[in-house]
């Protein structure tokens, strides 16, 4: 026997807004393993460079001297270790 599971949805959660989180999964484990140490980190708009503070699923945290950037993953083009400091 067939079973068939009809669910009302009304016409205002046709049109609301849904959340939608871009998980960059292999981006965030290479920004996580880099957390106490220096790094460089090209973006769509520039490089960043500066220490590694924490890394989250959508963003990673750099800081430099006085300054703190909370970068985007998914505006990351790639991260390389900065050795030199």
């Amino acid at each position: 026997m067939n079973y068939s599971y009809t669910q009302s949805i009304s016409p205002n959660q046709l049109n609301a807004p849904k959340q939608v989180m871009v998980v960059e999964p292999f981006v965030f484990a290479a920004a996580s393993s880099l957390i106490g140490k220096y790094a460089v980190i090209e973006t769509s708009r520039g490089s960043v460079s500066g220490m590694v503070r924490d890394a989250k699923p959508d963003h990673i945290v750099l800081q430099e001297r006085d300054s703190t950037f909370f970068v985007r993953l998914c505006e990351i083009v790639w991260i390389m270790p900065d050795t030199s400091n």
